[in-house]
């Protein structure tokens, strides 16, 4: 093997090329990133550790930052969305990596704790998994770090609980809080992603069927959208009131769960929170009822109380195990209860991971460049690179827009 690396198989290596290569035609705006790191090494003596789903899209946003100058690490933040071959491809080409498909938790913390064993001055992360074990199990290097990254709404609401107590020690720049990201990422990549996996692994059909959508945040949002454009009926659920009325005004039912789960045939979760999906729900729900989650963790379909309100269960194929109820309703749940979009697909579309990613190097170079002069903490993205990302995209499509002359400046900031 190339460099020291836990994987399962380097000579799945040559698949893994072929996937990177063909989405990399599709991600113009790391492209222009590239070429900029490759004259500039930003990241020269520095390693970075990267938690991120990986499948193709990261594999070459890794490769973009072993272009920066970085000694890179990689390990998965979800065992059921890695591929092995991409993870060849990348250690192949030089970069380190501790992940396998299918991991057990226990091989998956210690991946994680391999990559932070490399003594990392970078951090990506996606869900706070690898932050959190920095934090717990390796203090020590705290004084090392740099600082970090979160991909996912779920890990910045984790950081930002730790910072409220106090416990977050290093600057992490909250790159799903940027424009560039949630408004695209977790609206058209989660919309379309999600439901890519559902119709892969189901081959069923979505028009005329009840789809209930548990959260409507940018990532709710985008499932619900894309449900419609199916022809789906869409019946939302929220615990937030201003969420609420959006939903109402976009067009869709609105009602508590213990209402919905009589009506749904496919039932989405994207709240980030756990037992969304509980035993009071399983015993409303209809037969055939398909269960998939969209948040970050597998904690959203509880999934105990699913085994205990079923006399069997069955892997009927992969990705869809069938627990049938005492009355002889089935439930199906997909993909254990993980991101459905991912551990039964291929994740976000190129294009969108292109702007995702783009936010991820750009975010890093800026860490670098402030080394020292940033607090601890949860920071935004600095508008000047949600801007660049923008504009390197539209760049690229070539596409260009109007700029203020200096009148309209002038105008627009004084009172």
């Amino acid at each position: 093997m190339p460099i020291e690396s836990s994987i399962r198989d380097i000579s799945l290596a040559p698949q893994g090329e072929a996937k990177i290569s063909w989405v990399r035609n599709y991600m113009p705006v790391l492209k222009q990133i590239k070429n900029d790191f490759l004259k500039g090494k930003p990241f020269k003596g520095q390693k970075i550790a990267v938690c991120l789903h990986l499948e193709a899209k990261t594999g070459y946003l890794a490769l973009v930052l072993q272009a920066g100058g970085a000694d890179v690490t990689v390990v998965a933040s979800n065992p059921l969305s890695t591929q092995d071959d991409v993870v060849a491809a990348l250690v192949k080409q030089g970069i380190r990596a501790y992940a396998w498909y299918g991991a057990t938790d226990e091989e998956y913390k210690q991946h994680l704790r391999q990559a932070l064993e490399s003594e990392p001055d970078l951090l990506i992360d996606d869900g706070g998994d690898l932050l959190a074990l920095l934090h717990t199990e390796y203090p020590q290097l705290l004084s090392k770090i740099i600082g970090g990254c979160e991909e996912t709404t779920t890990g910045i609401v984790r950081l930002k609980a730790m910072e409220k107590a106090g416990k977050l020690k290093v600057p992490v720049i909250s790159v799903n809080d940027a424009l560039m990201k949630h408004l695209f990422d977790n609206r058209y990549g989660t919309g379309q992603s999600v439901w890519d996996g559902i119709n892969h692994t189901t081959n069923l059909l979505v028009a005329g069927k009840t789809v209930v959508v548990a959260g409507y945040g940018w990532c709710g949002r985008g499932v619900a959208m894309r449900a419609k454009g199916l022809g789906a009926k869409v019946i939302v659920t929220e615990t937030d009131p201003v969420r609420a009325n959006e939903a109402l005004l976009d067009g869709y039912e609105l009602m508590p769960m213990l209402k919905a789960a009589a009506l749904g045939n496919v039932f989405v979760t994207v709240t980030g929170n756990k037992n969304v999906l509980r035993q009071e729900h399983y015993e409303l729900m209809p037969d055939g009822a398909i269960l998939a989650n969209a948040g970050h963790f597998d904690v959203e379909i509880n999934k105990n109380d699913l085994k205990k309100v079923a006399v069997s269960s069955r892997l009927i194929k992969p990705n869809i195990e069938e627990f049938v109820l005492s009355d002889g309703r089935k439930l199906f749940l997909l993909a254990e209860g993980r991101l459905v979009n991912l551990a039964s697909g291929n994740g976000h579309p190129a294009e969108i991971m292109d702007l995702s990613f783009a936010l991820q190097a750009l975010s890093l170079a800026y860490l670098v460049n402030n080394s020292g002069k940033l607090s601890a903490g949860v920071i935004p993205v600095p508008e000047e690179i949600d801007q660049k990302v923008a504009l390197l995209r539209l760049k690229a499509l070539g596409y260009e827009i109007d700029q203020l002359t200096e009148e309209q400046s002038k105008y627009l900031n004084t009172w």
